[in-house]
């Protein structure tokens, strides 16, 4: 006997179906991106901190800072951190004038790893919207803002 195949999904409202669709493409880029990162070593969150750190200079970011700036908030960034320094990727500095303070900075070893997966992220990043023309993209890149400025 053949079994029936299901009916397409069905959505409570045009905002959910939004919103799933969005959670979805988020999801699969993710997956995608890993792909990438992951045969050097590194999650795509350490990657995250790491071109977090490497906008940050020379001086670096306090812990903090960093979670503030990463792509997905997560409680985890002191082991982030842990296990980019046990990697050498990262080194930790203490504030001069506030001891309870330290600064994470990327290491040379950590800088040469974001040179290595420069181009590789890049091509990706280009191929994960190829579907779209410019103008499309500017659309979509506004929509984005748009909706995370609203759930601030």
């Amino acid at each position: 006997m053949a079994t029936r195949q299901k009916p397409p999904e069905v959505f409570r409202s045009r905002e959910q179906e939004a919103t799933l669709g969005l959670l979805r493409t988020a999801d699969a880029m993710k997956r995608s991106l890993a792909q990438v990162i992951e045969p050097h070593g590194i999650t795509p969150q350490q990657y995250n901190v790491l071109r977090i750190l490497r906008g940050a200079g020379g001086e670096g970011l306090p812990t903090l800072t960093i979670g503030e700036r990463m792509i997905e908030q997560t409680p985890g960034v002191t082991r982030l951190v842990d296990r980019l320094e046990r990697k050498g990727l990262v080194a930790r500095n203490p504030c001069p004038k506030d001891r309870r303070r330290v600064f994470c900075k990327i290491t040379t070893k950590g800088l040469d790893l974001l040179k290595e997966l420069d181009d590789p992220v890049n091509r990706w990043d280009v191929q994960a919207v190829a579907v779209l023309p410019p103008s499309d993209l500017d659309s979509l890149i506004n929509l984005l803002d748009r909706v995370r400025a609203s759930n601030y």
